[in-house]
Formats: structure tokens, C-alpha cells, sequence
């Protein structure tokens, strides 16, 4: 069990900004959260095991499509939805990587760019967490550029022959399904999704070791050597570059929620530290004046970036949140996380690097974080050109 409880993170009423709907979802996220993540967490990560146990009580909980509409899905509000990815991350950036792909990557984008019959063959499944999935976008040599994807697929006849290569993919050795994006030779190089089963001839998954970073995550890559599937796995409503990124704004707005419940961790993990070690005078750590420094840098950082997903997501919720807004929330708000474990690292000393306090493994995790659904450097090229009308990639 961990050595501090989490006590909540509020520091100018944020509470009376959000509405009673918003607060019971995160309030319910919070208590699955401590009752069923936290006790087991750093076994977890100690292992590298992914806890796939917690599927299908976290699937009763409505957590994967938990924003759309239709097929069992919880239907939640953007905000809602967000509140709920705070709290998974506040367990472990791992376990809300696990239901932002199930969620915004394969679900989204078959309810968004499927057809009837593929939304009502997978979506409710997918709820249940009776099938799981994952989302094939980044190749060993393109990550931050996409767009110059070498996977292949070809139609012949009534079927499409797909091959390529796909790297540091979620979920990917425990998916019935994988949504792989893919140039169409037939069609000028077209960007298209296709859903291909995993158990298809040709297709391979393997796991990932050695991470230091997000071990209690699947973390894979796909090899896909002449798989034939069926024309009626192709996603019939995508077509270029534009359909993959959409389905990356609906994760990268979870990564901004989830990042201020990694820092809420930190930070409260570390106030509550700063109360208890004494040092010099017999006094708590707290007195010093750098320590307060380091836990007002905190909290002012933390609530600045409560505000901006609360904002973006009221935004999302009336259909006005454009894809800068999550961009700057992504950016910022995983930027002041880590920082966030750095200063909590410090306040603890030689007791941070151990896993009796989540900082450590929060600290770790972040650093993927950063990088992945859009690096900080090219979020900040997105938001550069927002303001400029400038494209400097």
C-alpha cells in the first residue's frame, strides 16, 4: 500500500466550477482508482504488467468509449470524460494510455469513419471490453511525420493486401483488433484506415522490453506481410492525413486531462512529505523557505492548468475546440506534470527514487508522454503557425 493517500488537489474552488454530472464522474474514477489501481501499481510497473484484470471493471464503469453516443457507450460530456482520464493517469499514465487508445483511436474512429455494420460488429463489444484494440499510425522511421508512412495496401479484386511496418503501438500483443492507416497504391497513395484482425494470416505483434517507461502498458510493434482482408474492412469515410489526426486530437485532449492527475499526485504526494520529514531545528521540511517555493510553483502551475482543459473541454462540449486548443493543453499541461515530478523527486530526496511514493514512476512515465500523440516541439510548431498563419514544419 502506498505510504501517503491522495487528499485531492483544489486550491481557488475548482470544484464550483464543475457541475454535479462532472463531479460523480470523477469522484467515481477516483475511488475505482484507489481501491483497484493503487493497492497493485507498483507491482505492476516492477513487473511490467499491464493489470488486465481491471478490463472488465473498468468497462461496467462505461471507462472505454466513454464519450460517444449509442452502442452502451456512456454518452459523458467532454469535461466528464476528461475528469475521468485525470484520475486514470493520477493511478498511472499506463493504465489511461490502455483506454485512450480502446477509446479514442479505435473506437472513435470506427464511429466516426466506419460503416453501420462495422459500428454495430465492434463498438458494443469493444465497450464491454470483450474486444479489445489498438491503433496502427507510427512506423520505426515516422513518427512526427506520418505523412510519409511506407505501410502499403493494394486492392485486388474484393479484398486488400496490406504490408508494412508499425512501432511503439498500445495494446498491441493484446488487441483482436488493429486499426492500420495505410497508403492506397490503387488510389495515388490515399491515406486510409483498414481494420484488420490480429489472427489474420501475415500479421504479427510483438512486445516491446526493456522500457523504463510506461511498464504497466502493452507497448508493441506490428508487422503486416501480405494481409488479405475483406474491402468491407476498410474504413469507408477516411481519406487522407486529416482522418488519422482527428483520431489523435480525441487522445491527445485525455493526455491533457490525464497529466494534471499525474502532477495533482506528485505534488500532494510531496506536500504531505514536507509536513512529515523533519530536518534541522527538529522542524518539517515545510518551514524552509526553498521547499515552499518549490510546492507554490507546484500549485500554481497545477491549477493554471486545471483551468485551460476545463476551458478546452467547455469548448469541445459546444463544438468549438479547434485543434490548437488541444495542442496548447497537451503541451503545457504535460510540460508542468514532469516538471511537477522533478521538484516532487527533489523535496523527497533519496525516498523518491523508491517505489514506496509514486513519484519516480509518474516522473518516468511523463517522459513518454511528452513525447508521444505529438512531441512538445511539434505541438509547439502547431500552435506557432495557429498564431502566425505560418507553417514551419
Amino acid at each position: 500500500m502506498p505510504a501517503i493517500k491522495f487528499r485531492g488537489v483544489d486550491f481557488i474552488q475548482y470544484d464550483s466550477l464543475l457541475t454535479d454530472e462532472e463531479r460523480l464522474v470523477r469522484d467515481t474514477t477516483r475511488q475505482f482508482i484507489e481501491d483497484n489501481l493503487i493497492p497493485i501499481i507498483e507491482e505492476c510497473n516492477r513487473a511490467g504488467r499491464f493489470p488486465r484484470e481491471l478490463v472488465k471493471p473498468m468497462a461496467d464503469l462505461g471507462f472505454f468509449g466513454a464519450s460517444l453516443k449509442g452502442y452502451g457507450c456512456a454518452g459523458m460530456g467532454n469535461v466528464e470524460y476528461g475528469l475521468m482520464t485525470q484520475e486514470l493517469e493520477r493511478g498511472d499514465s499506463g493504465v489511461r494510455s490502455f483506454v485512450s487508445v480502446q477509446s479514442g483511436l479505435v473506437m472513435y474512429p470506427i464511429y466516426e469513419f466506419g460503416s453501420d455494420e462495422q459500428k454495430q460488429t465492434w463498438l458494443p463489444a469493444m465497450q464491454k471490453g470483450e474486444k479489445l484494440g489498438c491503433f496502427g499510425l507510427p512506423e520505426p522511421d515516422f513518427g512526427s511525420n506520418p505523412g510519409g508512412m511506407r505501410t502499403r495496401a493494394k486492392k485486388v479484386g474484393k479484398e486488400y493486401v496490406l504490408n508494412g511496418e508499425k512501432m511503439w503501438i498500445t495494446s498491441g500483443t493484446i488487441a483482436d483488433v488493429a486499426i492500420i492507416w495505410a497508403k492506397v497504391e490503387n488510389e495515388d497513395d490515399l491515406i486510409r484506415g483498414f481494420l484488420v484482425e490480429t489472427d489474420r494470416p501475415g500479421f504479427k505483434a510483438d512486445d516491446i522490453h526493456g522500457k523504463w517507461s510506461l511498464r504497466a502498458s502493452v507497448t508493441s510493434g506490428l508487422s503486416l506481410q501480405d494481409v488479405h482482408i475483406p474491402e468491407s474492412n476498410l474504413l469507408p469515410k477516411t481519406g487522407g492525413l486529416k482522418s488519422p489526426l482527428m483520431c489523435l486530437n480525441q487522445a491527445r485532449y485525455g493526455i491533457a486531462w490525464g497529466a494534471v492527475g499525474a502532477a495533482m499526485s506528485c505534488y500532494d504526494t510531496a506536500l504531505q512529505y514536507s509536513l512529515m520529514r523533519k530536518q534541522w531545528r527538529d522542524q518539517p521540511i515545510a518551514s524552509h523557505q526553498l521547499v515552499q517555493d518549490k510546492l507554490t510553483w507546484m500549485i500554481s502551475e497545477i491549477t493554471k492548468a486545471q483551468l485551460l482543459v476545463l476551458q478546452v473541454g467547455r469548448l469541445k462540449d459546444a463544438g468549438k475546440a479547434e485543434h490548437q486548443h488541444i495542442s496548447m493543453a497537451k503541451r503545457n499541461n504535460v510540460w508542468m506534470a514532469l516538471e511537477c515530478a522533478r521538484l516532487s523527486r527533489d523535496i523527497l530526496g533519496a525516498n523518491g527514487v523508491a517505489d514506496d511514493y509514486p513519484i519516480m514512476r509518474h516522473m518516468m512515465n511523463l517522459e513518454s508522454v511528452k513525447t508521444y500523440e505529438g512531441t512538445h516541439d511539434v505541438h509547439s510548431l502547431i500552435i506557432g503557425q495557429s498564431v502566425t498563419g505560418i507553417d514551419a514544419f
